[in-house]
Parts: structure tokens; C-alpha cells; sequence
């Protein structure tokens, strides 16, 4: 059973920045996609973006060029940069381990992920 512990959530204002990171229990961790979703009040959770064990990544449209995914398979971490929040960017972030991708590959779609976190909140002040 993996274990994933995202940290560095908080309250910042419009425009500013923060980086969260997901730290995994599992020394297999190098082999596994890694996801962040996120979760606003009364949404659906919602892709944000991905990264294979190869370190290939993936966003959704809206976000590229403001958020950044990226690991460290030392340190058995995922990062996710965030520049430039928004409000709109305020929700629940969650980190999710797909086991089963080939080192290449990532996905968009959460039922693929196998591991999950238990969330951080960012909270984007106007």
C-alpha cells in the first residue's frame, strides 16, 4: 500500500505563488505516474496534471504555462509549481499514483490512479 502526503497548501493572494509537493511512501515510487487533481467547492474533481516515470508531463489546457509538474525519484516526491494563482484556482489538490502505466505513459483520467493522497487546500484571496 503506498502512502502519498501532499504539503505546502495555504492561503496566498491573487498573483502569487506556491509550490506543493507529495511525498510516497513506496521505494517502487520511480516507476509509477503521478497525477495532481484538484477539488473546488461544489465540483467535481478535476485533472490538473501528470507526469510519467519517464518525467513526460501532461496539463490541462487552461493551466499550462502557470503550473509546472515535476519529481524527484531520489527523494520519492512529485512537485507541482503553481505562478500566477487565480481565485479560480482555490480548491482541494490531491496527488494520485497510477502503478500500472508504462514508464512513458500518464493519464488524465482519475479512475486510473490507484493511490491517492488526503489533499491540501489553497485558498487564493482576491
Amino acid at each position: 500500500q503506498v502512502q502519498l502526503v501532499e504539503s505546502g497548501g495555504g492561503l496566498v493572494q491573487a498573483g502569487g505563488s506556491l509550490r506543493l509537493s507529495c511525498a510516497a511512501s513506496e521505494r517502487t515510487f520511480s516507476s509509477y505516474a503521478m497525477g495532481w487533481f484538484r477539488q473546488a467547492p461544489g465540483k467535481e474533481r478535476e485533472f490538473v496534471a501528470a507526469i510519467s516515470g519517464s518525467g513526460g508531463t501532461v496539463y490541462v489546457d487552461s493551466l499550462k504555462g502557470r503550473f509546472t509538474i515535476s519529481r524527484s525519484n531520489a527523494k520519492n516526491t512529485v512537485y507541482l509549481q503553481m505562478n500566477s494563482l487565480k481565485p479560480e484556482d482555490t480548491a482541494v489538490y490531491y496527488c494520485a499514483a497510477d502503478r500500472d502505466m508504462p514508464p512513458d505513459r500518464m493519464s488524465t483520467r482519475s479512475v486510473r490512479y490507484d493511490y491517492w493522497g488526503q489533499g491540501t487546500q489553497v485558498t487564493v484571496s482576491s
